[in-house]
């Protein structure tokens, strides 16, 4: 592989790949300043993922989730976040995307008040990309950012802008082409470290801020972390304290119960919690791997009427307007087909449901993945919100949320079939045949995928080979689809949902799945998809350790992440 050895600090240096853009991204002060946030943060971000691990085995061992006794002082009292700045009080639709630059202008450009520009779920972490989306970063900033398709069609900024926020990755990722000391340095450190070094003082200038989306937190610690981050980073870069702003990703069932110690952690840099509940599906699949036949039904089955989603939604709307946050909502990942009208009238009336749904439920915003998506979920918040920017007034004063109500995972009329697994087996591989390369967001039959959903995907095929999950072959609902005990409450915070009986009482009628029947299915979508897609047998590979393994893997982009570095240093050599 060749390499651009450089310097900024003693014992940091880069090991990927000369890319372009290297020099203006990774300058020598930029590298001391990556290398001042490992150093000094490095060990507490490992003891917290290290502090994730023993609670997995805590809850595989039978331990409950509940409200924290701890913390009851701080649900208790009476506080507020800071207040929001002026470009980040109006979010009723926000869009999302790779920090790619064809897609960054187009998003920037389509008439939603927000843009997050991502780095983790959305973007496939090669050097190359993870450099090019941060000079697109420096670029839109600067409102310099441009991009010539291969035909010669020329995309540039308008006028009028999205503010623009940014996802770095998570706690858990590393960014193997940096190293400090030998040792890989923290993606997320190195993704909110970049972008707030080159572009901070600048975002000052033009009335605005480094506004970031914080994913994957567990619990209010990680919060804390980031938080002394934002401190640590105000007083390098000489910015006044309070200049950076977080809004959280509530996207595990851990931090559901953690909502208010998260914005309290995270006071002086708050901005909100969003409803991200793909990764909250994987997450709760995730967090009880090891309750007795636990399952859930087909991934089109788990909707937000489901009352296990609602109460997460309905306490997310509460707890932020009561601490002056703003909610966000959930994704629209329906990509419109301008040659099907039939698919898009039945789409976006969904769509409509979705939006409208949220701002009548008090939420201030919402995501799309699509342009031609702005328009149809601002009509649903313009109708809630008229002139006002959001409706943090809007108390939810009658949310009254337990945590067996988050806890009871019972779908009512949850059925699993054998569309829904050829379903997960199609979409994973054709989702980690992009990711290899190179494209972490995919188009794949109208809906934008990207590592949350691929998760959910490759999870339920773990959980239903690992629980001998049986199949529905008539229609009819598996019985405990989702649910252990299908009346009665669930024991506080430990998860109903797990299907005794279902096993032995489907045997004679369905189809149980089997490691013989995923592989089974699996040659055949690969026959179906055919060679064109390059690194499909490395997807397939790597989708067999992730369903039949033992032990859960925990996310699939660490185990996807080592198959794109080696494929890089083979492209190298």
């Amino acid at each position: 592989m060749s390499t651009m050895p450089k310097t900024g600090s003693p014992g940091a240096k880069i090991v990927g790949p000369a890319v372009r853009d290297l020099d203006r991204v990774l300058t020598a002060p930029a590298m001391a300043f990556l290398a001042a946030l490992e150093r000094k943060f490095r060990v507490r971000r490992q003891g917290l993922l290290a502090r994730r691990a023993r609670r997995q085995q805590d809850l595989d061992r039978g331990a409950t989730l509940d409200f924290l006794p701890e913390t009851r002082a701080v649900r208790a009292a009476d506080w507020r976040v800071a207040p929001a700045p002026f470009d980040l009080q109006d979010r009723r639709v926000e869009i999302t995307g790779p920090a790619e630059p064809k897609m960054m202008i187009n998003a920037l450009n389509s008439g939603a008040k927000v843009f997050m520009a991502d780095f983790e779920d959305a973007l496939s972490p090669t050097w190359a990309n993870v450099i090019k989306g941060q000079a697109s970063c420096q670029d839109a900033v600067r409102r310099t950012l441009h991009y010539q398709s291969p035909e010669g069609k020329r995309y540039e900024l308008g006028d009028a802008l999205a503010t623009l926020v940014v996802r770095p990755r998570g706690w858990h990722l590393p960014e193997r082409h940096l190293e400090l000391d030998g040792e890989p340095m923290s993606a997320s450190f190195v993704d909110f470290g970049l972008y707030c070094f080159h572009n901070a003082r600048t975002l000052l200038a033009r009335q605005s801020g480094p506004y970031f989306y914080l994913p994957k937190l567990e619990n209010h610690l990680e919060a804390r972390l980031w938080n002394d981050v934002f401190n640590f980073t105000q007083e390098a870069l000489g910015i006044p304290a309070g200049t950076i702003r977080a809004t959280v990703l509530i996207e595990t069932i851990t931090a559901a119960l953690e909502m208010e110690e998260i914005l309290y952690e995270l006071r002086d840099h708050a901005s909100g919690l969003n409803a991200g509940r793909w990764d909250y599906i994987f997450s709760i699949i995730k967090k009880f791997q090891a309750e007795p036949g636990f399952c859930f039904p087909d991934r089109s089955r788990i909707s937000m009427s489901a009352p296990f989603m609602q109460a997460y939604c309905d306490l997310l709307v509460q707890t932020c307007h009561r601490r002056g946050a703003h909610a966000i909502g959930g994704m629209a990942a329906f990509i419109p087909s301008r040659a099907n009208p039939e698919i898009n009238a039945i789409a976006i009336a969904h769509v409509v449901a979705d939006k409208e749904r949220e701002a009548r439920a008090g939420f201030d915003g919402t995501w799309v993945a699509h342009p031609d998506l702005v328009p149809v979920a601002r009509a649903e918040f313009d109708r809630v919100l008229g002139a006002e920017p959001h409706q943090k007034h809007q108390l939810r004063a009658d949310v009254r949320v337990e945590a067996h109500d988050l806890t009871d995972f019972c779908i009512p009329g949850g059925t699993m079939t054998g569309a829904g697994l050829r379903k997960n087996i199609n979409v994973a591989l054709r989702y980690l045949d992009s990711w290899l390369a190179g494209t972490g967001a995919a188009a794949l039959d109208n809906l934008m995928e990207d590592a949350a959903t691929a998760e959910i995907s490759r999870a339920q095929l773990w959980q239903w080979i690992h629980h001998q999950a049986v199949l529905d072959r008539d229609g009819a609902p598996s019985a405990g689809s989702g649910s252990r005990r299908q009346a009665g409450p669930a024991p506080s915070g430990r998860a109903s949902g797990t299907g005794v009986g279902q096993r032995e009482a489907g045997r004679a009628s369905g189809e149980v799945v089997t490691v013989e029947r995923f592989r089974q299915v699996c040659r055949q979508e690969l026959e179906l998809l055919g060679p064109g897609l390059g690194n499909l047998e490395q997807a397939a590979r790597l989708l067999d350790i992730l369903a039949t393994r033992t032990a859960f893997v925990e996310f699939l982009t660490l185990s996807a992440y080592d198959v794109l570095v080696a494929n890089e240093a083979a492209l190298g050599d």
